[in-house]
Parts: C-alpha cells; structure tokens; sequence
C-alpha cells in the first residue's frame, strides 16, 4: 500500500517536472522565433550601441587678436573642483565641515555654502561657483589640501588676458559655452569650429576589440579673427575714460578712434564697462557706442555746413546778426541765452557755434528737403554696417511730419537722435575727401593651423557724400574752430580739426537746464587726417557749467596726442608752431587746486595726469613744482590723506611704475622678478594699513609663451 502510494507520488512529481521542461522548451523556442524575428532589428541595433563606443572630439575655439597679433581672446586650461560624496567610491567625502573650512578661502566660497554642496545626497556635485572653472595656479592650491575625495577635472575655458579693455567691443563667451555679444556672437560661426567623431567597436568590458572597424572624423579648430583693432591706442582710450570717470563721475561714456580713409576702428570703449573674465558683474549689455542714439548737439551742425557749402549757400565773410531768430510764432537763441555776438560773418558764427548761424542755413538757405536729403546721405537713420549685432539706426523723424522751427533745430543738431558711430562715419567723409565708409571691425580670419588668410576684410566705401572741394573747405573751417578761443583739442604741431557737442538732455519732455551729453568729435592732422576721435561724456557729475570743451576735448586731447605720436605721424613743422625738439615742461604748483581744472591743464600741456584718490582738491602732487618733465610723462595727484590711501592695482604696470606709485603712497615694497606686473600681495582697492606688498614681476615675452604652450 505505501510502496503504491511512494509510486503514484512519484509518477506526479515526475509528471509535474516532464511538464515544466517541456513549457520552458516552448517558452525558449518562442523567446528565440520572437529575439530572432520580431525584436532582431531592435537588439541588432542595442547590440551595435554597446559595440560601438562613439566620443564627440570637440574643437577649440578660435583667438582673437589684435591688427599687430596681440591676443585679445582665446582658449585656455581650466578646472572644475568635484566632490564624490557617494561611499561607494574608495575616495569620497570624509569629513564634509572640515572640508568645506579648507576649501572656503581657497575657493571663495562661504563655508555654509560649500557644506550645504558637500552634503547633498548625490554621487558627486561640483563646486560652483568657486570652484567652477579655475586657473591652473588655484587648481594646484586645491590638489596640495589633499583633502579626501575633491578631485579636479580638465576641461577648457575663454580666456581674456587684458580683462575689461574693449570689454563691449570683444563680448565674451560664459562658462556654458555660449557666445554673448561683441565680436565673439557676432563671430561665433567662424570661431567655434566643428565638431569631430570618434568611433571605435568595444566589448562589453570596454576593451577595444581586434580588427575592430574605426570611423575618425577630426574636429575642425575655429578660425582666427584679426580685428582692426590696435591694443595700443585701445590702451590710451582706456586710461582717458579711466581718469575721465574718476574725475566726473558720469552716468556714461564712450570714445571710438578711427581710420577715417578705410572705416578701420582702431579702438572703442564705453563706461561703466566690466570684465569678461567675470561676465556675471554687467549691469548693461548695451555697447554705447553703437547702440545708444541721443541728440548730437552741435557736433551735427559739421553735416549741415557741409551741405551748405556743396550747395554754395555757404559764405565765410557774409555777416549776419546773431542772438536770436524768428521763425513764425516760434525763436532761435543763440547758447548764450540769446546774447549772441552782435552782427558776425558766418565764419565766426561757426567758430562760436551759433545756434542761429546754422538754423539760418539749414532752414532757411537749405530748406527741409535738401536738409533732409544730406542727413540721409551723411547715413543717419540708418544702420551704418559695422560688423556688431543689433545696431541702433537713430531716429530721424518723417520730414513731412517736422515743423518749420523743428527743422530749423535739426539743423543744429536738436530734434534728431544719432549713435557715436553714425557720427564718426559722417564726419569721416569730410576728413577722407567726401565718402561714407562702412566701419568694420574684423580685418582677416585666418585658419588655425597654417595661419593663412581665409578672408580679408577691405575698405568699402558706402557712397559719395559730397565732393573733395567740399571736404576740403570744410576741413579748413573746422580747423579754424580749434584754432578759435581756448582752442579745445588743439594740439601744438598738428593741424586739428574738431567740433564740441554739449546736448541737453530730455526730462519729462522737455530739455533739461543743467544736465548734458556733452561731446567732441575731431581729426588730425587736418590736411591729411590719419586718425578720427570721437568722445561722448552721459551727465558728468559736477556742480559747475560744464560743455563740450571743457570736459570731452581734454580726453580727445590726451587719446589724439598719444595716439598721433604712436603712429608716428610727423608734426607739421612747416605750418605749425612746434620746433623739432619738442621742449621740456616745468611743474606747476597744483596743491590746494580744484582736481578738474588741474587734470585739464596738465592734459593740454602734454602731460597725463593720474588720479589718486576721489577727493575734488589736490593735497599732494608728484613730480613736485618745478621739477622738470617730458611731453607724455605721467603726474601723480592725491586728492585724500594718508589715512584714506588704498592699494594700487599694478597688474599689468612696469618695474617703474610700479616703485613710483608705491614710493608715493608710502607703502613699502619688496620686487621679484623682471618686466611687468604679475602679482601683488595685497588685494588691489582695498583700504592700506600696515605691511609690505609684494611684487612679482614676469617678462611680457616670457608670459606671452607660456600662454601659447597652454593653448
């Protein structure tokens, strides 16, 4: 009986078992019809994807250089700090506070901030923004902590070597990659490259497998730009606005140099500007220069002279009566509150910039549509071309919608609304011989690699404005303007052309009684211009009348002069008044004095004042009274005590310089090296109190390699 039942329980369980085998038969033949049928193409190509490893080969970004080669922009080296934080990982996070209080001053980050990254509850995090692409030197202060899981991954970053200079004309590209304004979105195709491939077939391990198929398509490198740009003279704009600012405190500025025979802008900058190294600090995109249209003043009365004298309305000995002119119900006053000079020629009409002078030829000799027409091809109310994104056109109004006074104002300047560049363009065409030009900024690009010249940008000329005979008589006229009164932007051995602009600005619709842009725009050597400066001042800060000239035309004098003597363009010794050794200057006392009356007659003396401090009275000047000194050489003035003295930002300053601004300030130094300034001890800006500084110096050859080799 039980041998019959241990049977029959047998034969079940062998039952039971014959029947799973053969289901899971089934089920396999089934699987393998269903893996080799139905979802083959599926599995072949999830198949291919593990085989076949594939990497994106990124390219490097193009440089951007300078019209002599000198790196404006370009790739460098950079690290991100990592935290593992998972203890998955042999090498992870330990201790999160005690790495939080090393990293901290390191990566100038709060030590709450790094521990609330240090405790997330992820498998790693990076260390932003601190420790978010850094330079090779704090990577290395990261590495010798040697704290237990940070580690450092390469990657790249853009790079600015000269920080803020033509910060707005430059843009830059963020830490995403992502091209920002200025040349470098403008440019971004040509510069960014393509992108390359690598694919190799792998085993499951990732070793690569033996007669593997490789498809290597190599990334190609973006291109060089070189700009028209010329570091040098962006240089000289740089420290006029730099001082400019210090002094006046304006709300904005901007000041373009340009080569008025091609369009070439050799340098251009704006204020407030910022550093592209830390993009995060704009407060405002807009480039001023190209982007920012506000009503001349009377740097525009230049368009309506000139079309006046090509239309042969124009005569320099006619009188006429200054002061004030009806128009119908409405007046022109002269901007001496309508006093204006009794009767005067037109000549000196233009020499005192009279209001009425130039209603009386544009409106009246003129009339609106020939006005009209030469303010269209002077290229107002539109876009002059140059080679940066979203360019303001200005705003001239309908000509069939402008009163009879409101023509009368345009012709002065007033009822129009232009941007820096529409005016250095059309005053340019008087400088050239009578053409409109196309400003441009890019030069050649070049290709990486072999450095040949894919493209090269050439002067285009827009039209013909107004015939050589014209340009020439409207040269010689505006020489005359600088050669008039106090003579602003007059530069002793050249022929200097130039117009001042003080315009009001507009406040609930109407023009306001103390606040001003306030302009000149002018050209040298008048006979044959090489170079075209134009500087607007937004609202400067001062409590007494300001114009054109007394506040533009010192810093167009200072970038005129230093940049003439760059070029190396000769002084007119035949017709000027400068002996071929231009002569020694003695210091006058400046102590006790005003800071922007002293800043203006060191700037028209040849010197180049700098600034210490933002005190409005000199206390101490340096070199001393009657000291002796050359054309061109730096003169300190401190304008605050001892106690309110801060440290210098000498980055970027010679061995001389450097000594002479710490030996002014009294504070002691100790040099090492050679060449320009590198290093400082202290923090540049901040508050001195007791200490040595220390300076390390590097020779600019030797920096300029190492950058090469870091590319």
């Amino acid at each position: 009986m039980k041998i019959d039942k241990y049977k029959k329980s047998l034969n079940i369980r062998s039952l039971i078992v014959g029947v799973s085998f053969t289901l899971l038969f089934i089920i396999l033949i089934a699987r393998s019809f269903y893996i080799q049928t139905v979802d083959a193409t599926m599995l072949q190509e999830k198949a291919r994807n593990i085989w076949n490893s594939s990497s994106v080969l990124e390219p490097k970004r193009g440089s951007i250089l300078d019209r002599n080669n000198e790196r404006l922009a370009y790739n460098a080296p950079a690290y991100t700090v990592i935290a593992i934080l998972s203890n998955k990982y042999n090498n992870h996070i330990i201790d999160p506070m005690q790495t939080a209080n090393k990293l901290a001053p390191v990566l100038k980050m709060s030590e709450a901030s790094l521990y609330s990254l240090l405790t997330k509850d992820v498998y790693q995090v990076e260390l932003r923004p601190g420790g978010w692409k850094i330079d090779k030197d704090k990577a290395k202060e990261v590495e010798s902590l040697g704290l237990p899981g940070i580690i450092l991954r390469e990657e790249g970053k853009r790079y600015y070597p000269n920080n803020s200079l033509a910060s707005h004309l430059i843009g830059f590209v963020d830490y995403e990659n992502k091209a920002i304004m200025g040349i470098e979105n403008q440019y971004n195709e040509k510069l960014s490259g393509e992108q390359g491939q690598l694919k190799v077939m792998k085993d499951l391990k990732g070793y690569e497998l033996p007669d593997k198929e490789e498809i290597y398509h190599p990334a190609k490198d973006g291109n060089n730009l070189v700009l028209t740009i010329d570091k040098t003279i962006q240089q000289y704009v740089e420290s006029a606005l730099d001082k400019a600012m210090a002094l006046y405190k304006p709300q904005k500025m901007t000041a373009i140099v340009a080569n008025p025979k091609t369009g070439e802008i050799l340098a251009l900058s704006n204020r407030p500007d910022y550093d592209p190294n830390e993009y995060w600090s704009i407060e405002d995109y807009r480039n001023y220069a190209t982007q920012y249209p506000f009503e001349p003043g009377s740097t525009f009365k230049i368009v309506t002279l000139a079309a006046a004298i090509e239309e042969n309305m124009f005569n320099a000995e006619e009188k006429y009566q200054s002061g004030r002119w009806r128009i119908g119900k409405s007046v022109v006053p002269d901007h001496n509150n309508g006093k204006g000079w009794g009767e005067i020629s037109f000549l000196e009409g233009v020499q005192h910039s009279s209001n009425v002078a130039f209603a009386i030829l544009g409106y009246e000799r003129l009339g609106k549509d020939k006005l009209f027409d030469y303010i269209n091809q002077f290229g107002f109310g539109q876009p002059t071309g140059i080679d940066l994104m979203n360019e303001a056109k200005g705003i001239i109004h309908d000509k069939n919608q402008v009163s009879d006074i409101g023509v009368a104002n345009i012709a002065f300047g007033q009822g129009v609304s232009v941007t820096p560049i529409q005016q250095v363009m059309a005053v340019s065409a008087i400088a050239n011989g009578g053409y409109l030009m196309q400003p441009y900024l890019v030069k050649e690009i070049k290709d990486p690699k072999t450095n040949e010249i894919i493209e090269k940008k050439e002067p285009k000329v827009i039209r013909r404005v107004v015939s050589e005979k014209t340009a020439k008589e409207t040269r010689e006229i505006l020489e005359k303007v600088v050669d008039f009164g106090q003579k602003p932007g007059y530069i002793e051995g050249y022929h200097v052309a130039g117009k001042t602009g003080t315009a009001q600005i507009i406040e609930n619709g109407r023009y306001s009684n103390n606040k001003y842009i306030v302009s000149y725009i002018g050209f040298a050597p008048a006979n044959d211009p090489s170079i075209i400066i134009y500087v607007a001042v937004d609202q400067p800060d001062l409590d007494v009348p300001y114009y054109g000239s007394t506040i533009a035309a010192p810093i167009f004098k200072e970038i005129m002069q230093n940049s003439l003597r760059y070029l190396k363009v000769s002084p007119d010794i035949q017709q000027g008044t400068l002996s071929k050794e231009i002569p020694s200057i003695v210091m006058k006392n400046y102590e006790k004095k005003a800071v922007i009356s002293s800043n203006t007659d060191l700037v028209n003396q040849g010197l180049s004042p700098v600034i210490i401090g933002d005190g409005n009275v000199v206390i101490k000047q340096f070199p001393k009274e009657n000291t002796t000194v050359n054309n061109g050489e730096s003169v300190y003035l401190i304008t605050v005590p001892k106690a309110q003295y801060t440290v210098p930002d000498l980055k970027g300053k010679s061995l001389r310089e450097a000594i002479t601004l710490c030996t002014i300030l009294e504070i002691p130094f100790e040099i090492e090296g050679n060449g320009v300034v590198i290093e400082q001890s202290i923090a540049p800006n901040t508050l001195y109190t007791k200490g040595k500084i220390k300076i390390k110096l590097q020779d600019p050859q030797a920096l300029y390699t190492n950058d090469e080799s870091e590319e």
